[in-house]
């Protein structure tokens, strides 16, 4: 399993939330590319790279700081909101994304995005954030009812491996993943990779994900808030 950090973005700062709620929105005083470099220095070879302003749809702020990191470090990184057009996959490439995470799109234009994914093969990410077993796009703050299994379902049967779950009720809360939903979408999705994302508080809550299955895991808030350090981080990936 693959444990990947995250950074999320605001104006350029580096921010956590907490179950997707932009009100909540704390910063650390820590520059992006800082903590980038401190990721890569700890041995950590990949990283979760969000463009919140860009998910709720206020404009692509924070390109310029996946520019930064992307020639700062040799990080992978998957770059994430408001990825709404071939246009925006394709800005965030030429600024260094080696993936993009893809939410909003494919749930209002499916055929669109795996037409993406023809394009740029292994290099975009189905984004399935789920509020209450529904989809939600437009950076949480809109539900769709669109259940989220068949979603990840008709993807993945599509050749579109690589899905990020984020169960929005954990995000940023601290209290643990949502490994059971992860373990049921691994089960009834047969070639998911899933990276499970929401709630990661301890190395045991990595090894429970890594043991139902999990391609990855992504942890914030923990890392910023003194929960688990960037060595925690190595010693449970492998």
């Amino acid at each position: 399993m693959i444990a990947i950090p995250a950074i999320d973005l605001i104006d350029g700062a580096l921010v956590r939330l907490s179950a997707g709620d932009y009100s909540t929105a704390k910063g650390y005083g820590l520059e992006p590319a800082d903590a980038a470099r401190m990721i890569e220095d700890a041995g950590l070879t990949h990283l979760h790279l969000v463009d919140l302003d860009g998910a709720k749809g206020d404009g692509r702020r924070n390109l310029h700081i996946l520019e930064e990191i992307a020639g700062a470090t040799g990080l992978i990184i998957d770059f994430g909101g408001g990825i709404r057009t071939k246009a925006d996959a394709e800005a965030a490439f030429s600024a260094g994304a080696d993936a993009v995470n893809v939410g909003s799109a494919a749930a209002r234009d499916p055929e669109e995005v795996l037409s993406w994914a023809a394009e740029w093969p292994g290099r975009i990410i189905l984004s399935a954030d789920s509020a209450d077993g529904l989809v939600a796009v437009s950076g949480w703050v809109e539900k769709t009812s669109i259940p989220l299994l068949p979603f990840v379902e008709r993807f993945v049967s599509c050749g579109l491996r690589r899905t990020v779950v984020t169960d929005i009720s954990c995000d940023g809360m601290l209290a643990g993943p949502s490994v059971g939903l992860y373990r049921s979408i691994i089960s009834a999705v047969p070639g998911v990779e899933l990276v499970a994302s929401g709630g990661v508080s301890s190395k045991e809550d990595l090894y429970a994900l890594r043991e139902a299955g999990c391609y990855g895991a992504i942890v914030g808030k923990a890392l910023y808030e003194g929960y688990m350090t960037l060595a925690d981080l190595k010693e449970a990936g492998c």
